[in-house]
């Protein structure tokens, strides 16, 4: 269902009904709908239903603003049977109703960057109005405002609207044959003209020979009209632009186009939208912006519809392969959220076998972005176009990454913004809550587009988005301080804060699990990571500089005894206090495990624990008796000491889906681990490569060029190690994507990718312990509220635009 945002009498409604879905006040309860709750000095509401139902019934229709512009084109065409008279009298109507004050016509609260778009709209309603000689106090009014702005047609400071170097001088050579007295002078007027004509004469390719089409209105006479009509689409548009396609009928009177613009009207009454349909995009938008704001949870069984219908549809809609933002977009979602999608789409519209106009043309910043998106999704060997595809697309976006910091442009700031997100965080180092944090940081709630023309979408942009995600990262952050503390009395409660040589880094273990596994339900599954977090680190720090051979031996022995005299078998306090810690929080831990999964896993996880102490003694001995094992052999055994076996493998058994043991036993469950643990070894080598060098320590760098036979270089060593990081790193999102014969539930190999995609974010400069930026996403994740909304029911992209709102 699609609804427009048309003049109204500026007051909208929202039914309100859905079954409640409890809130978590405290690490394990529910509340009641209307309880509150208080986090220090600040009272927030557990529950927002009526800001989810706004957002829900969003799911139901696609709202767009109203196009002054396009309304006016498709007034100006006449009736196939009286040429004198217009065939869609209605949008006269509009047009006479729905001035502005200040004279101009389009939306309203101009930005002042944006006077070519008003002037376009303005100009366009004009015309309209002269051709059927109604409104002329209207029309002087008009004049009166292009008059006092017509300075900026020619301001290269101001925002142009899409094709409007040769839409607006077209317009103003139809409005001379009107008899229009315009307010420029014949030399401008003219050097307007023959700019246009030299812009439309100039060499073609594909791409431009469909920009061309699409400006069809604005050409006119000079157009090749054979060949914009290869550009009419199965609904009878072209581009699906109302004003391109009026522009069509009125030279060519071809009965689609005027089939498609009665379409329009039937569904919208009397005024048009500037591309339509746009449902496709709009809900994919609806749903990125949910996922990017770490709410869509709440949404999933829309959300699952929705990627329903858009799978059906790849079998051939248009409406998503001639776009390239929709196609980029839908690629994108759907693979990630488990569809067998292709990319032969994505590689089409970059060979120009598709027509990328109007919505995400590969000029244009919005739809290579997409594509930049989209295209880091790469989990087959064959899909090396779309590494071209991300070649291509970062230069693109880096060149106007780096023109908008040159000169800046104020129209495009939030876009340009979420460019530099993207490139400084691509999608194997965007962790969850961190990238959240931002995208609440940066979310444009305004969120208007321009085309030919400006247009909005509450479905697309929408101030309930943001109040929802702002409240949702508030009562999960508050729920995440207390869970912090909790873990910071168990490590004074189990001694460990006694072992001066281990790393105290209780809030980086603990951010890690709250970054990756946010949502309150998850709780167990946090601490879990958390508190086994903690414990790698000690045990890595005793196994490297706190422990002797004789103690790491007397370790295991106690792990694999396991029920002990800790007094009498321990040889020394460090190991007592070590395997104390281990003993009561894996009997802990398995205990609720046994909750969730209805069988015992203490044995499990203690073999994990196991596996990893031996590796540890293994690099000991070698290191002691300066041992250097060939690359199999380190990698064999360093993937495991890496020790992401007890931090990654335990959480499984919280996320929720029942993990059974011929699940834990099978060889995807131990690829997976292997995978990610892998890209961990090699992350952490690359980084520490100097400082473990000069410790005398293993690593995966400096053997390379030993097994080199010293003809290899640090640089040459550092780069095939990122390219098996590359390589590894693609098979884990291969393998966690894979519906088909997966034995792994989904909720559980996500946990995989979750957890590389901390390690990329840990060591994207250093080896993130003491990254200054880490810090910062610690403080954000955990201590620092967002400040919250005191905003209107209702949304201000539908406050603001409230006199723009009705159902289609």
């Amino acid at each position: 269902m699609m609804s427009l945002l048309l003049p109204s009498d500026g007051n909208s409604s929202s039914s309100r009904h859905r079954l409640p879905i409890p809130c978590y006040s405290s690490l394990s309860g529910f509340c009641d709908p209307g309880i509150k709750v208080t986090t220090g000095a600040n009272t927030v509401s557990l529950c927002y239903e009526e800001t989810k139902e706004r957002i829900r019934k969003l799911f139901d229709k696609v709202q767009l603003s109203v196009s002054s512009y396009d309304t006016a084109w498709v007034a100006l065409v006449p009736s196939p049977n009286f040429s004198d008279t217009p065939c869609f009298p209605e949008c006269i109507d509009w047009l006479l109703n729905n001035q502005l004050s200040d004279g101009s016509w389009g939306l309203p609260n101009h930005n002042p960057l944006l006077i070519k778009d008003a002037l376009s709209s303005t100009l366009a309603s004009v015309l309209a109005l002269k051709r059927w000689c109604v409104g002329e106090e209207q029309i002087n009014k008009g004049l009166h405002f292009i008059e006092l702005n017509a300075t900026s047609a020619a301001d290269e400071n101001q925002h142009s609207p899409t094709g409007f170097d040769i839409i607006f001088p077209g317009m103003l050579e139809y409005a001379k044959d009107l008899g229009l007295n315009l307010p420029f002078e014949s030399k401008d007027l003219n050097l307007m003209l023959e700019r246009r004509e030299l812009d439309v004469k100039r060499s073609r390719s594909e791409g431009r020979t469909a920009y061309l089409a699409y400006m069809s209105e604005g050409i006119g006479k000079l157009q090749d009209w054979d060949m914009a009509m290869k550009y009419q689409r199965k609904n009878g548009s072209l581009f699906n632009s109302p004003s391109t396609t009026a522009a069509a009928f009125l030279h060519l009177h071809n009965a689609d186009c005027l089939n498609y613009l009665h379409m329009l009207l039937e569904k919208f009454g009397n005024a048009v939208p500037t591309v339509y349909p746009l449902d496709i995009y709009a809900r994919l938008c609806m749903i990125d912006s949910l996922e990017r704001l770490g709410i869509d949870r709440y949404f999933r069984q829309e959300i699952r519809s929705v990627l329903d219908e858009t799978y059906s549809w790849l079998q051939g809609e248009e409406q998503i392969f001639l776009d390239t933002a929709t196609c980029a977009m839908a690629f994108r979602i759907l693979r990630l959220n488990g569809y067998n999608v292709s990319s032969d789409p994505l590689t089409k519209i970059t060979k120009g076998e598709h027509v990328n106009f109007p919505s995400g043309h590969l000029g244009d910043i919005g739809g290579v972005l997409e594509l930049y998106r989209a295209s880091q999704i790469m989990i087959h060997p064959d899909e090396s176009t779309l590494e071209k595809e991300l070649s291509w697309s970062t230069h693109f976006l880096k060149e106007k990454s780096y023109n908008h910091r040159i000169n800046s442009d104020i129209v495009n700031e939030y876009v340009i913004q979420e460019v530099d997100d993207a490139l400084h965080y691509p999608f194997h180092a965007n962790l969850d809550r961190v990238a959240n944090r931002r995208n609440i940081k940066h979310y444009d709630i305004d969120g208007s587009s321009i085309l030919k023309t400006l247009y909005c979408s509450t479905n697309i942009r929408n101030e309930d988005f943001l109040k929802l995600a702002v409240e949702d990262f508030n009562i999960c952050q508050s729920i995440h301080r207390e869970e912090l503390e909790v873990l910071e009395r168990w490590v004074v409660d189990n001694r460990l804060d006694k072992l001066k040589f281990a790393r105290q880094k209780s809030a980086y273990c603990y951010f890690s699990a709250a970054a990756a596994l946010f949502s309150p339900e998850l709780s167990d599954s946090r601490m879990s990571w958390a508190k086994n977090g903690v414990l790698t680190t000690v045990v890595d720090d005793f196994f490297d500089i706190g422990g002797s051979i004789e103690e790491l031996e007397n370790l295991i022995q106690l792990v694999e005894k396991w029920d002990v005299d800790m007094a009498v078998d321990c040889c020394s306090e460090h190991v007592q206090i070590i395997f104390s810690a281990l003993h009561i929080t894996i009997c802990e831990i398995g205990a609720k495990a046994f909750q969730f999964q209805g069988r015992s896993v203490t044995s499990h996880m203690i073999d994990i624990w196991l596996n990893l102490l031996r590796s540890m003694l293994k690099e000991a001995i070698w290191i002691r008796d300066k041992t250097v094992p060939t690359m199999y052999e380190y990698m064999t055994n360093s993937f495991v000491s890496f020790a992401l076996g007890p931090i990654v493998l335990p959480a499984l058994y919280f996320v929720g889906p029942i993990l059974s043991m011929e699940a834990v036993s099978s060889h995807e469950y131990q690829n997976l681990f292997k995978l990610v643990s892998t890209c961990g070894r090699l992350l952490n080598d690359i980084h520490g490569f100097e400082r473990e060098s000069r410790q005398g320590k293993l690593n995966a760098v400096s053997l390379h060029m030993a097994h080199g036979c010293g003809a290899i270089t640090t640089e040459e060593s550092i780069g095939e190690v990122k390219t098996s990081i590359i390589y590894q790193r693609k098979q884990l999102l291969r393998l966690v994507l894979q519906e088909k014969g997966s034995l792994i539930p989904r909720a559980c190999k996500d946990l995989f990718w979750k957890m590389s995609q901390v390690l990329h974010l840990f060591y994207m400069k250093d080896d993130g312990f003491t990254s200054h930026e880490m810090i910062n996403s610690v403080k954000a994740i955990i201590h620092e509220p967002i400040p919250s909304l005191n905003c209107r029911a209702g949304g201000k992209a539908a406050v603001e635009t409230s006199s723009f709102l009705t159902a289609g």
